[in-house]
């Protein structure tokens, strides 16, 4: 027999004809009517040229043939409807589930230890993994390698969500005992200092080295490193100064010492978002997921 032959909405009725014995329980928990179900019965029968039940004192009993169908039967109907329901529910208390995310260093010193601290709390199963923005990033999130991607992405447009956490705010950190935070800050005094430049092309803070240029402050760099990790090592012990965003100054001040010092020009604030992939927006770990990201850390 060919499937395309059978009307398989009467394999439901008949895996619960197997549960229930009775044609007026099965019609009850069908939320059907006992003629349905009867006439579905008897269609079935026609089909497999089987009576497949037969009525006794105690009910509906299965055939021979009927027990040798009952547990593929069972089996097709449950994966089918783990399957179809697999959406529903995510509970992050029993779930065991990696989350891939692209961010750049500055997302994880500022992210990781509120987050991870929550999840250990809530969701001991779940592990994070950060990666790098990169060329195949939209690829990657569309096939699900990437989960989630945090920043200023532009390239990420067609296909996307995205959703506004904060915006980045900038100011000027250096060590406590800094001879600049002894006197108001101007133009020319900022210029005076050597600066450690943090070089993140294609990224917000990129925009703001343009903006500086254009509006034609010229730094004195001593230093560039393509990330912020060794900056609060760096400036602790030196009279360099950086531009950095204020949640990265403020997550480094207390462990390194630093304190920080408003710029002499206003900078444009660089808005952060969350992305992901159309194709899981109503996946139910990614949901959860995005919503912690949004209680934890949206302004």
């Amino acid at each position: 027999m060919r499937l395309r032959e059978l009307d398989l909405n009467l394999l439901v009725v008949f895996h619960q004809l197997l549960i229930d014995r009775s044609v007026s329980k099965a019609a009850e928990n069908l939320g059907m009517t006992q003629p349905a179900v009867s006439n579905a019965l008897k269609r079935l029968r026609g089909v497999l040229a089987d009576d497949l039940f037969v009525r006794t004192s105690l009910g509906m009993d299965p055939t021979p043939y009927a027990v040798q169908l009952a547990e593929p039967v069972s089996h097709a109907i449950a994966t089918l409807h783990g399957a179809l329901n697999r959406h529903d529910h995510f509970d992050p208390a029993t779930a065991h589930k990696r989350i891939t995310v692209a961010m750049t260093d500055i997302g994880e010193i500022y992210f990781m230890p509120r987050l991870i601290e929550r999840l250990l709390a809530a969701a001991p199963g779940v592990s994070v993994s950060t990666v790098r923005s990169h060329a195949g990033l939209s690829e990657g999130m569309a096939n699900g390698d990437v989960d989630l991607a945090v920043g200023l992405l532009p390239d990420l447009q067609a296909g996307f969500y995205q959703r506004r956490l904060f915006h980045h705010r900038y100011v000027c950190l250096c060590r406590k005992d800094h001879p600049i935070t002894r006197s108001a800050m101007t133009q020319e005094l900022f210029c005076k200092f050597g600066h450690v430049r943090i070089v993140a092309a294609n990224t917000g803070h990129g925009e703001i080295d343009t903006f500086m240029q254009r509006a034609g402050l010229v730094r004195d760099i001593r230093l560039e490193v393509p990330h912020f990790v060794a900056v609060g090592h760096i400036l602790q012990n030196t009279d360099l100064i950086a531009t950095v965003p204020e949640r990265f100054a403020t997550s480094c001040a207390g462990p390194f010492g630093l304190t920080t010092v408003a710029l002499p020009l206003p900078l444009p604030e660089i808005a952060i978002n969350l992305f992901w992939h159309m194709r899981f927006n109503r996946d139910p770990a990614n949901v959860w997921f995005r919503n912690l990201m949004f209680e934890l850390f949206s302004d």
